[in-house]
């Protein structure tokens, strides 16, 4: 069985230095995990079949791929953006950047855009290169294409807006928060009218024309006695429904917002470092020992919880009708039962670390690996 493994998050923080520069600190004492105990044989109670594959070459960790309009985007070798056919994995277009993707790619299906290490914003299309611009600090979340604009979350939490047709900078909004800032992936995207912001343990609802603060919902508090200790931070990837927007507070909180209206439906503790994601009724995640859990979209209430998995290191879900897809970092991806958490089946890929969490890509599931692999598979 070919393997592959997950960068399990580690806490990279990062220190504001001067309002234009943020310096990665990396914490380093974590204690090491208890060994997991043994899986049994594969369940197998549903079949699925590998649809297609394709090879884009070595990919850095935060270069999460997006899926817009029938296109699965991706970033791969030679600093190279591509644009893939999700039915059959076949190249639409790429495009040559100048330097490797520092962030994931966002993308309204027309215009696709991603920070790379030089700190420059990409806007491209259909192959052909947009404009850049020269942003203001490090990036570790993907833009938001919505609404012929481009927006940013930048790590020293300010939220940037750009004309999607010429790069020319709008507004700017700069929120005040704790000193350090998670080096992992935040929440950025639009509800209604809203565009909604993770910014520290916040969810902020902006107005898209001009920055101004319409609502922000505490989803967990700053708590301890010295900076690390206080940090908090929301992460990437949540599960929108509706109004309905549920997020992680980085080892510390699970909870759900009505993001039209600016009001907090419930937050609960959880210890858990990567996102969370679900459907109209539930909300799937996994805690830092590996616990797999459910908590009610309406309530918060756990419906179901699981340690199966324990001392897994896993990857962010995806909610796949009635299965939940979780990565594990020795190269399985586990499909278990949305209503309990029971194993329905396992697959596998190439060896290499999974970049970002499980993709819907059309009728397939999709994951990209840091060796560069794509595969997508069907249920049969």
């Amino acid at each position: 069985m070919a393997m592959y493994s997950f960068k399990f998050p580690r806490l990279a923080l990062v220190a504001m230095a001067l309002a234009t520069a943020v310096l990665g600190v990396a914490c380093s004492s974590a204690p090491a995990r208890p060994k997991p105990a043994e899986l049994p044989p594969v369940a197998s109670l549903i079949g699925t079949r590998l649809a297609w594959s394709a090879q884009v070459g070595q990919v850095p960790d935060q270069a999460v791929p997006v899926v817009a309009a029938g296109q699965l985007l991706v970033a791969g070798s030679n600093n190279t953006v591509r644009a893939l056919d999700t039915g059959s994995g076949k190249e639409i277009w790429q495009v040559r950047l100048d330097a490797p993707a520092a962030t994931g790619l966002g993308s309204d299906g027309d215009t696709t855009a991603v920070v790379t290490t030089r700190n420059e914003l990409v806007a491209m299309a259909a192959g052909k290169e947009l404009w850049r611009v020269r942003l203001p600090s490090r990036v570790f979340s993907a833009p938001l294409v919505a609404g012929r604009r481009v927006f940013v979350l930048t790590g020293e939490r300010s939220v940037l807006a750009f004309d999607g047709r010429t790069g020319a900078r709008l507004w700017r909004q700069q929120r005040a928060g704790e000193p350090l800032v998670l080096q992992q992936p935040g929440v950025l995207t639009a509800v209604g009218d809203t565009l909604v912001v993770g910014l520290s343990g916040r969810l902020t609802g902006l107005h898209p024309l001009n920055g101004s603060v319409r609502w922000e919902v505490p989803v967990a508090m700053s708590r301890g006695t010295n900076e690390v200790e206080r940090l908090v931070d929301l992460v990437a990837p949540f599960s929108r429904q509706g109004a309905s927007l549920c997020v992680r507070a980085y080892s510390a909180a699970v909870g759900c917002v009505d993001a039209e209206r600016g009001i907090l439906a419930w937050t609960k503790p959880a210890q858990g470092t990567t996102g969370v994601h679900g459907d109209e009724s539930l909300v799937f995640g996994s805690e830092a020992d590996g616990t797999l859990r459910a908590w009610r979209r309406a309530s918060g209430e756990v419906a179901w919880s699981t340690d199966r998995l324990k001392w897994r290191q896993l990857s962010a879900p995806l909610a796949l009708g009635r299965v939940v897809a979780f990565g594990e970092s020795n190269g399985t991806v586990h499909l278990v039962s949305r209503e309990d958490g029971r194993e329905m089946t396992r697959l596998s890929t190439d060896g290499s670390a999974i970049v970002g969490a499980p993709l819907l890509a059309g009728q397939s599931l999709v994951v990209q690996t840091r060796n560069g692999g794509i595969f997508a598979w069907q249920p049969q």
